[in-house]
């Protein structure tokens, strides 16, 4: 079951695609986050949203807010993603303890190894605002990201 909007969004630390540790804590009072948990880097649907998000990356990279996007995939696994996408915003390496920021988010599928299509938005004081969960199969709307942003 997915964390709750209105709870306070788990912390965590997490190694990105260059090997810095990202904080979701290090943004609190200072920028709003679009957390983006993906099941695996180099595949279709998961390629084709962060395509989406890259080409709207002004919308969630920001002054006022942070995009970060998780999945169990390794930090080296990542770089190469993210370099070949050309993705500027960081990802993040949930791959150990595997699943770990996953599964505080509710989002870990157990049978798959990974995580489903959760999206979770925070705001500065690290309250979850908003929120959608979709099965593995299923893209998500970056409008939907968009309109939740904007009504914070």
């Amino acid at each position: 079951m997915a964390i709750e909007i209105g709870a306070q969004a788990p912390d965590f630390e997490l190694k990105d695609n260059h090997g810095r540790t990202v904080r979701l804590s290090d943004f609190r009072g200072e920028k709003r986050v679009v957390l983006f948990f993906y099941p695996f880097a180099f595949t279709g649907v998961c390629t084709g949203e962060l395509r989406a998000l890259r080409e709207r990356a002004g919308e969630f990279v920001n002054d006022d807010t942070q995009l970060l996007a998780v999945s169990a995939d390794s930090m080296h696994t990542l770089r190469v993603f993210g370099e070949q996408e050309e993705l500027e915003f960081p990802l993040l390496s949930d791959f150990w303890p595997h699943g770990e920021v996953s599964r505080a988010y509710g989002v870990f599928d157990e049978d798959k190894g990974c995580a489903v299509r959760g999206t979770f938005v925070i705001d500065r004081a690290g309250t979850v605002r908003w929120s959608v969960v979709n099965a593995l199969p299923d893209a998500r709307d970056a409008d939907a990201y968009a309109k939740a942003l904007a009504a914070l």
